[in-house]
């Protein structure tokens, strides 16, 4: 996968177990007839109204020709009433790529639980996003490999995979990104705070605030699993 968005959804008070539902029901097979790879699905451990969610792309344009052959499609035609109905604001999406080769999901051979699932997984997946003056360079990125991950294998931590912003227009307009947004994120067991203090001061001026932590809980039926 050489995209993939971040996508958080804020939705209406006590309207997240009914979005998990329907989505875990109806909307997983669905997208990935249509070409693309819904990675995870994700309650936020510290927003009871955020739904978080991961999918993945060949390229742009495989992005573009899967997203118009589902939402035009019968599926969400049919339930994007009631999706509709649950949502605040769906619009908080970062369109992103490996920060360097072979950094993305590794989801060969692993796989999902069937429709109708319950069984909740036990791990936390934390999510660390930097927020940058100007977008990720091989200095930023090379760090991050020499340093920041050996930081967190010492500690015990494997990176699953980091990403920088995807620089190329939104091949989808119908559903907006955060265009202008430089960022880095790592993905790791809930263990990344870890990650956060060996970046050197040289570096120190690109980030714009204190980095945003998402800590995760997969759904029943989510792939990516920690």
């Amino acid at each position: 996968m050489k995209i993939v968005e971040l996508r958080q959804y804020t939705l209406k008070p006590g309207m997240r177990d009914t979005l998990i539902e329907l989505f875990d029901r109806e909307f997983v097979e669905t997208q990935e007839a249509a070409g693309m790879d819904v990675i995870g699905q994700f309650r936020d451990l510290d927003d009871p109204d955020r739904f978080v969610w991961l999918r993945g792309f060949a390229d742009m344009e495989a992005r573009a020709a899967s997203l118009g052959a589902f939402y035009d499609g019968p599926v969400w035609k049919a339930h994007r009433e009631a999706a509709n109905a649950t949502m605040v604001d769906s619009d908080n999406v970062l369109l992103l790529r490996p920060a360097r080769t072979g950094s993305g999901f590794h989801m060969e051979g692993i796989g999902r639980p069937p429709p109708g699932a319950t069984a909740l997984p036990a791990g936390v997946l934390t999510v660390v996003i930097l927020y940058l003056s100007a977008h990720a360079d091989e200095e930023m990125i090379g760090c991050f490999d020499r340093d920041v991950a050996q930081a967190l294998a010492r500690d015990g931590a494997t990176v699953l995979a980091s990403f920088v912003t995807e620089s190329a227009a939104n091949s989808f307009p119908r559903l907006p990104v955060r265009e202008g947004d430089n960022v880095f994120i790592l993905l790791a067991p809930d263990a990344a705070r870890a990650a956060l203090n060996p970046w050197p001061r040289s570096l120190e001026s690109r980030f714009l605030c204190a980095p945003e932590i998402l800590r995760l809980a997969p759904t029943a039926r989510s792939r990516l699993r920690v």
